[in-house]
């Protein structure tokens, strides 16, 4: 591995074991104590006033107005559509739905980025793709049992299939302006107007919220939302995508069973095998083939 390279995997290995723990977490949350659009309001709120005081703090950089439109973009995708759908779809589903279903995002970053980005398709971003992808699959089917196709589901899974769409898009707006602005100022604007774009959705459930009705835990996996799986994961994804193709932050989503695997562990809700191992080995794999510079290129048509 290059040592440029040291850090925005490891930004990206952080960012995934987040939201391997998130899936629990959010559900513990919802829809008991918030309802699902009211905290998606909350966090980016929360984050959006955390990223403008670190900005403001390490020094602000000003934006050209020809880039508010891509600015308003990744907000509408990456941070509206894409939390609003998955917070009601896991809310209408079940994690391992959304585990399972999540599958999809690393394909659909990698067949968008291609199409849109014009980034290169090799043969090993292809293959370590479906290897990572049915790791993935295969741990969390092992571990957790499968799918709920219930008709009590099926529109939350929908909803989870069309977050990863929506959030491989977001990529699509947020590549180039990693190319002109630092990366805090990319995704303190991206939430800036994301905000603006969840605000009519999510005002109502948001004003319902009982604050007096939570316990300690409830308030600590409030915060870790806010501060962990929006604020950090969102800062760090956004510096990882400066410095790797987004097929390469794609890839990564498939350590985030492992992480739920080994939390569950560590609860003392499972068990290290041979399976898991294997499929382990599989991701990580999946993640070598694709973030491998010196591969052939499919020739083009």
């Amino acid at each position: 591995m290059k040592k440029p390279l040291l850090l925005p995997f490891l930004a990206l290995f952080i960012v995934n074991a987040i939201y391997g723990i998130n899936f629990v977490i959010a559900k513990d949350v919802m829809p008991a104590f918030i309802k699902p659009s009211g905290f998606v309001l909350v966090r980016a709120t929360g984050a959006t006033l955390m990223f403008w005081i670190l900005l403001l703090i390490t020094g602000y950089e000003k934006i050209q107005r020809k880039d508010l439109h891509l600015f308003a973009a990744g907000g509408l995708f990456g941070v509206a559509i894409n939390q609003l759908l998955f917070f009601e779809g896991l809310n209408l589903s079940t994690p391992i739905n959304g585990s399972i279903l999540m599958s999809v995002t690393p394909i659909t970053i990698l067949i968008i980025g291609v199409i849109f980005a014009r980034e290169k398709l090799t043969w090993l971003k292809i293959a370590g793709t479906l290897l990572g992808a049915s790791g993935a699959i295969a741990i969390i089917v092992y571990s957790k049992g499968s799918m709920d196709l219930s008709s009590k589901t099926w529109l939350g899974n929908i909803f989870i299939i069309l977050n990863a769409i929506s959030y491989a898009i977001y990529f699509l707006f947020a590549k180039p302006l990693m190319k002109k602005y630092k990366p805090l100022t990319v995704i303190t604007w991206v939430f800036t107007f994301g905000l603006l774009f969840v605000l009519p959705f999510g005002f109502n459930q948001a004003s319902e919220i009982q604050w007096q009705t939570f316990t300690s835990d409830i308030y600590w996996k409030v915060g870790f939302v806010i501060v962990g799986v929006t604020f950090i994961a969102y800062l760090f994804n956004i510096y990882a995508l400066k410095h790797v193709d987004s097929s390469v932050v794609g890839i990564f989503i498939y350590v985030q069973p492992i992480i739920a695997t080994v939390h569950s562990v560590w609860m003392g809700k499972d068990s290290i095998t041979w399976v898991l191992v294997g499929c382990a080995s599989m991701i990580f794999t999946g993640v070598f083939m694709v973030s491998r510079k010196n591969s052939i290129i499919l020739p083009d048509k």
